[in-house]
Formats: structure tokens, C-alpha cells, sequence
């Protein structure tokens, strides 16, 4: 991170300390910013200074209006990929999607190898671990520890009025065209720049053929201890 002004360093510098000093006095939550504190005051009290100039919804921070504006109005995608013909509104969905290129998973489990490439995906799969089940069914009561699996149940088993949509190319189905239509563009079109698989020789111009064949190295045990005949995949 680089900055011409000295107030923007010091601001960035708060991003990777551990201290809170701004505590909320409406609940024990606490803040490594004021401006943070004051966003989370405005979730307790419901103040919503920024209002959209084209609508009548108003945010809580500045940030929720501007992806709003972008979402609903102007249709901007401003994070744009060096790799492929990807973009974003977004920032964070910009460095999850690079991932997807890189193979980078910065998210650990601590109690298996599963890592991930974003920190929702993580939460997610440690449900498997503690056995959760957050997510019921509203028809027969069924509960599951991940939503997808859920959506995919009341497709199953509760479908029959429920608008299905295949995807020509692999077997996910969707229950919203405009699901099928982001589950096309992310997946399944063609990036005119290949993606290279870090662990062999393969490359590819479709995402889903890149994921289908990461599997292939998943249970791999590429790494080899100098000093015994253990491996190990990580």
C-alpha cells in the first residue's frame, strides 16, 4: 500500500493492528476505527445517512450506497481482471475471482487440509466439523448445514412447481434463470487467456474444466519427507 498523504497510511496501518480501542456503549463490539464504531452505532439507532440520489434507499455507510449504485443503477463494473475478460463491482469478489487463477486458498481449516479462497467458504465448511445445521427446509423441516444443499433438496424433493433450469453444460440446476444466466459467465464461457494448473503441465480456457480437473489433485501426495518415506498432500 502506498499513499501520498500521510493520513491515509496511518488509517491503512489500523487495517493490520489487533486493537480495538473504539468500543460500542450499546453492546460489547469494538472497533479498531471511529469511523467503523460509528457505522455500527448507526445498525443499532437505524440511521442511514446515505441516500441514494436515484431512489428512495438509504445505507449506513458510504460503501453500502456506492455498491448500490453500481448494482441497481449505473451497472459499473470498475474492478476489471488482468487475466480474462472477468469484472467486478466489487473489490473483494475482484480478489476472491484472482484466486481462481492464482490457486491461492489463504483460509486454513485447522482441523483437516480443506483451505479456501474466502473466509464465507471457510465458516462454511467448518459446519461440517461442528455438525450445525443452520439452514431448514420451510415445507418438511429438513435441516442442513449449507444452504446450497438445502436449495438443492427443495429442488429434489419439493420441485414440482418450482421453475427448473439445466445448465447445457454440466449438471447444475437452477431454480432462476438469472442464476443459470451468472452460473454460464462465471463457469462456463470461454477466457481468452488459459489458466494453468499449478500442481501439472494442464491448462484451460473454461473455469469448470479448470476446477473438474483441480480435483484430480486433491487426495495427491505430492510432498515427500528427505528423511523417511512419509508424504503428504500439503
Amino acid at each position: 500500500f502506498t499513499s501520498v498523504k500521510l493520513s491515509s497510511l496511518r488509517r491503512h496501518l489500523k487495517t493490520h493492528s489487533d486493537e480495538k480501542r473504539h468500543a460500542c456503549h450499546l453492546c460489547p463490539k469494538a472497533f479498531r476505527t471511529a469511523t467503523l464504531l460509528h457505522n455500527h452505532v448507526n445498525t443499532h439507532t437505524g440511521n442511514k445517512p446515505h441516500k441514494c440520489s436515484e431512489c428512495d434507499t438509504a445505507f449506513v455507510t458510504r460503501g453500502e450506497l456506492s455498491r448500490h449504485r453500481r448494482y441497481k443503477h449505473t451497472l459499473e463494473k470498475p474492478f476489471k481482471c488482468t487475466i480474462c475478460e472477468y469484472s467486478s463491482v466489487e473489490a473483494s469478489k475482484m480478489r476472491r475471482h484472482v484466486r481462481s487463477h492464482t490457486g491461492e486458498r489463504p483460509y486454513p481449516c485447522g482441523l483437516c487440509s480443506y483451505a479456501s479462497k474466502d473466509a464465507y467458504k471457510l465458516k462454511r465448511h467448518m459446519l461440517t466439523h461442528t455438525g450445525e445445521k443452520r439452514y431448514e427446509c420451510y415445507i418438511c423441516q429438513a435441516r442442513f448445514t449449507q444452504s446450497g444443499t438445502m436449495k438443492i433438496h427443495m429442488l429434489q424433493k419439493h420441485g414440482e412447481n418450482v421453475p427448473k433450469h439445466q445448465c447445457p453444460h454440466c449438471s447444475t440446476c437452477l431454480s432462476r434463470k438469472s442464476d443459470l444466466g451468472v452460473h454460464l459467465r462465471n463457469l462456463h464461457s470461454y477466457m481468452a487467456e488459459a489458466v494453468k494448473c499449478q500442481d501439472c503441465e494442464a491448462a484451460f480456457h473454461e473455469r469448470y474444466a479448470f476446477l473438474q480437473h483441480r480435483k484430480t489433485h486433491r487426495n495427491e501426495k505430492r510432498f515427500k519427507c528427505a528423511q523417511c518415506s512419509c508424504t503428504y498432500n500439503q
